[in-house]
């Protein structure tokens, strides 16, 4: 009986009505994952939930009424004040029918507007016995150290019953789990190249015992600086003493300045560290291999979308336009966050071949979060946008077309498929033969056709050899050589060197490509000399014949603002350079102190929270004559080669008997004013006197070689004041 006036007050007055909180099933009231909140309960602990589940059962209609805002009042009064209501009413309200899925969940009681006599809101809450179940069950499934269960694993009254306690929840208490307490490790970020400079791209990224190389590129020899050497790659000491830890080479596309060090890293890291890229670019890339003799190399071709996982690293491969086909930027997932890596790249919504550029997913990215950007800077003094690769096929048709009876010989970069393709298409429009001159050209060529990147048409390519046998009108010629190289088929012909092609009146040459910074010089010296022997030449200045595969300024700006960084790393460029892209990223409202501009050698270190530099590890340049290679800042060779290019070299060769001098010494100078120091006769009889005074008794040969080489050293200072390189050799008979 009491239990029914109880709940005939609890139905309320005055037109009160009873409102059900809804609570979601998917709802998580710890605030936590369920999966990691919990342990697995044992037999007992399930057992002790269902023994309290039925003791909420039998609880129902056993409830009291709570002031919420004035003071408190006993559980007794408040019975008796509702069954008075109750009383002076008559009336009663239909209590619905409650759900098993409705038992445990807090209601509220919310007065009715129509009842001005009580402004406090009621609300119904468990009774003291549930409160004090609360605290039973906490206690029996505070978790243990041991394994987790998932939400779907934790009994189905046990999960229902944490569900519905919304307004006290459950709070387990904090363990001190490692994974929560210990400190994350920075990433470290290790550039090896491609920083200050122009080429030569190599950065690493290490986190614990893992490492992954992105990139492993080759510049060109400034020529003044480096005189005979053929290469210039990064020195990998940090990677070889750490090779253990190296999980995997990731290249972002197929160009010289990225896989070019490729053969040379591979030979100091170990047979089965894999190499991940594109199709064109693992086939460019395996083509140096073979050159280099580096056999059993293990390659992963990937595609655009591709994720891979290699230690601690996630890696996804993100589809970008370059100049070259198959480039792609690096999304990759680390312990601390996402690094996104550009490679080289820009904005080309209408691309000859392939798809546009991933807006789409790098917008995505820049929602999931991107804790470091590092993007390339190349263009970053051009305004606006880079043309489409379009421009150019619409150039080059218009050449074609007012050369008619001219012969054509192009000049572009072998690894520019797209333009390639753009090429041959005009020559079979214009009914001309393709000759294809260059080493590289022929390669690129090849490893584009097996795997369906360039087209051509059967019947087109002829020998070189053939083409004094056809029309100047019926010939196209495509070279090497955009850029000047020594040695290349363009600079050859401008020289008169090349005995295939004889340039003349009746040429026209179209250089599709524009100048390296640092290869202008070379670039105009072939121009000059294409027009000495009478040809006509375009170039960049005078026709839309070449278009970037590099950002400009707007486009750097779109990437900013879709990946939306909290640090950022510009790549990729001279100081200049770098400098210019950190002030854009600044104008966009990135802080200054979040941008780092780094050098050769700069370990920079990266938490969730801070970036920062760390200690710097050995890095700087190899030098590359033939098959030797010497580090750049030790290199004794280099240093004599300067100083011959910079003041000549004096040689002396003599044969001695003790203190006599078998014949006449031989002396060469080559690269040396000999003005002011007399004619090769007083030179030898300088010699001779040398060695009469050279005490034979306390020394030998080297010794007298030495003697020789101060003695000159001076009297040529002295003389001329040339620092000439002075070799002697001494033969003891």
């Amino acid at each position: 009986m009491k239990e029914k006036k109880q709940e005939n007050a609890l139905r309320g007055e005055g037109g009160a009505t009873t409102k059900k909180r809804r609570f979601t099933k998917d709802k998580n009231p710890m605030g936590t994952s369920m999966g990691t909140a919990f342990e697995a309960p044992t037999a007992a602990i399930e057992m002790a939930v269902e023994q309290e589940m039925m003791s909420v059962k039998n609880l129902k209609g056993k409830r009291i009424v709570k002031k919420t805002e004035k003071a408190s009042v006993s559980d007794k009064r408040a019975d008796k004040r509702s069954a008075k209501t109750q009383k002076n009413t008559g009336k009663t309200k239909a209590v619905p029918k409650k759900s098993t899925a409705d038992e445990g969940r807090v209601v509220k009681t919310v007065k009715s507007p129509r009842n001005k006599e009580t402004k406090n809101t009621e609300m119904i809450l468990e009774t003291e016995e549930i409160s004090r179940m609360q605290t039973r069950v906490k206690k029996q499934i505070s978790p243990p150290r041991q394994s987790v269960r998932t939400a779907r694993e934790i009994p189905e009254t046990y999960a229902s019953l944490l569900e519905n306690w919304d307004e006290e929840p459950v709070v387990t208490p904090k363990t001190k789990e490692k994974h929560s307490t210990k400190k994350k490790k920075p990433v470290k970020v290790i550039f090896l190249g491609g920083v200050g400079e122009i080429g030569k791209n190599m950065t690493a990224l290490e986190y614990g015992d893992d490492i992954i190389v992105i990139d492993a590129g080759l510049t060109f020899p400034n020529n003044e600086d480096m005189p005979g050497i053929d290469s210039v790659v990064p020195d990998i000491t940090y990677l070889t003493q750490n090779k253990d830890k190296i999980k995997g080479v990731l290249l972002t596309h197929g160009h010289e300045d990225h896989i070019g060090g490729v053969p040379y890293l591979m030979k100091e890291l170990n047979a089965d560290t894999p190499i991940y890229g594109t199709r064109l670019t693992l086939m460019l890339t395996d083509n140096k291999l073979q050159e280099h003799h580096v056999q059993n190399t293990l390659q992963r071709v990937v595609k655009a979308g591709d994720r891979v996982q290699l230690g601690a690293f996630d890696v996804e491969f993100i589809n970008v336009n370059h100049s070259i086909s198959g480039a792609c930027a690096l999304a990759i997932r680390t312990p601390n966050g996402l690094i996104y890596h550009s490679g080289d790249y820009k904005i080309d919504l209408t691309p000859v071949a392939g798809e546009p550029i991933d807006l789409k997913r790098i917008a995505e990215l820049g929602q999931e979060g991107v804790l470091l950007y590092m993007c390339e800077s190349t263009n970053i003094e051009r305004p606006g946008y880079t043309m489409s690769e379009t421009v150019v096929g619409t150039t080059l048709d218009h050449l074609f077309s007012e050369n008619m009876t001219r012969r054509l010989i192009i000049a572009t970069f072998a690894s520019n498929v797209h333009r390639l393709q753009q090429i041959i298409d005009l020559a079979v429009k214009y009914r001309r033969k393709v000759a294809l001159s260059g080493r590289s050209m022929f390669k690129v060529v090849d490893a584009a056709v097996k795997i369906g990147e360039l087209r051509i048409p059967e019947g087109v390519l002829i020998d070189i050899e053939k083409t004094k046998n056809l029309f100047d009108g019926e010939l196209l010629i495509v070279s090497t050589g955009s850029q000047g190289e020594p040695m290349s088929a363009l600079t050859r012909m401008a020289s008169g060197d090349f005995n295939k092609v004889t340039i003349g009146e009746n040429d026209t040459i179209i250089i599709s490509a524009n100048p390296i910074p640092g290869n202008e010089k070379m670039i105009y010296r072939v121009i000059n000399n294409l027009y000495r022997k009478g040809a006509r030449v375009v170039y960049e200045s005078l026709e839309k014949i070449h278009v970037s595969g590099h950002a400009c300024q707007e486009e750097h700006k779109i990437l900013h603002s879709l990946l939306k960084p909290k640090f950022f790393i510009p790549v990729h460029g001279e100081y200049r350079h770098l400098k210019l892209h950190a002030q854009l990223a600044q104008s966009l409202g990135m802080a200054e102190q979040n941008i780092l501009i780094t050098d050769i050698g700069n370990c920079v270190e990266v938490s969730e929270t801070e970036i920062k530099f760390g200690e710097n590890v050995q890095a700087g340049a190899r030098l590359v004559d033939g098959e030797g290679m010497e580090d750049y800042g030790t290199s004794e060779v280099m240093k004599d080669r300067l100083k011959m290019s910079a003041d000549g070299v004096f040689t002396v060769a003599l044969a001695v008997t003790g203190d006599y001098v078998i014949n006449e010494p031989i002396i060469e100078a080559h690269g040396c004013m000999l003005t002011g120091v007399g004619t090769v006769d007083n030179l030898t009889a300088l010699v001779k006197r040398a060695v009469a005074n050279f005490d034979y008794a306390n020394g030998n040969k080297d010794e007298l070689a030495l003697y020789l080489r101060k003695g000159l050293k001076n009297y040529f200072y002295r003389k001329t004041k040339q620092a000439p390189l002075i070799v002697v050799s001494v033969l003891e008979v």
